[in-house]
């Protein structure tokens, strides 16, 4: 068997392309068909988890261990394998499981690969609109009913002419955190709340300017950080630090609002 040294990045994407097509078959029979959905909360607040997730995930996990026993796994379901390897898949089977028991297409399917803590690949599939995201070697790309194309950020440089997006205004659970982020969305042209990974993606493409979020995980973000960084764009944390291993999130797709962004998110 092939050892991670011998492999290169278009090895590892044409794998991750694979654990999207294999994870895809998990997932569609249950969106707009569910038969239950699991508090993982346990009754504080809602968590949900669907046997969409759980399905999705193990399938990954068994094919990643198939392929790379030497690689570590961290999934949002079933936690970290053998951490502390120089090569670890980073998966999120369903972003956006709200959305996705609502019957709503803005969920995506994470699937990242990290080398020594630092991402390096990212993809994002959304089986039912059959749109897929991901990062190549110097570029991001999009495949859809339009067919495969480049993606690039557009241009953005002032703050106040800029869309932005977040998932909810639930993830600001502090005052200090919904204040900053108030301060920020006072500026922009346009807010809008609702997308999960879908929002990022759509950054990447152009279609959106800034994407801010808290309380992340690192199967939430690594992922999509290569895609966004390799369409042009930027991700980092709140404090102008690395986000891949998640917590207070800023994407830009104009790097240059990136230091108005991080004035205020930082004040």
């Amino acid at each position: 068997m092939s050892t991670a040294d011998e492999k290169s990045l278009a090895d590892y994407l044409a794998f991750a392309h694979h654990l999207a097509d294999l994870s895809a078959a998990e997932i569609l029979p249950h969106f707009r068909n569910l038969s239950s959905v699991v508090n993982k909360s346990g009754g504080a607040g809602f968590d949900p988890v669907t046997s969409a997730d759980r399905n999705a995930e193990q399938v990954i996990r068994d094919e990643i261990v198939a392929r790379w026993p030497d690689h570590a796994v961290r999934g949002e379901e079933f936690g970290a394998t053998s951490p502390g390897r120089e090569y670890c898949w980073l998966i999120d089977p369903i972003d956006g499981t709200r959305p996705f028991i609502m019957g709503m297409p803005v969920w995506g399917t994470l699937i990242g690969l990290v080398k020594n803590g630092a991402p390096i690949l990212g993809l994002m599939n959304q089986p039912f609109t059959r749109e897929r995201f991901w990062s190549g070697e110097s570029g991001a790309f999009y495949r859809g009913a339009d067919g495969e194309r480049e993606i690039k950020t557009r241009s953005c440089p002032r703050l106040g002419d800029a869309m932005l997006s977040s998932t909810s205004p639930d993830l600001f659970a502090t005052r200090d955190h919904k204040e900053r982020f108030d301060a920020l969305s006072g500026q922009v042209r346009m807010r809008w709340f609702g997308g999960d990974c879908y929002a990022y993606c759509l950054l990447a493409a152009g279609h959106i300017d800034l994407v801010v979020e808290s309380g992340l995980k690192a199967h939430d973000i690594a992922a999509l950080i290569p895609i966004i960084e390799r369409a042009g764009g930027c991700v980092t944390s709140w404090t102008g630090g690395s986000a891949a291993e998640g917590g207070d999130v800023a994407a830009c797709g104009d790097p240059a609002l990136r230091d108005q962004v991080l004035e205020i998110l930082s004040a």
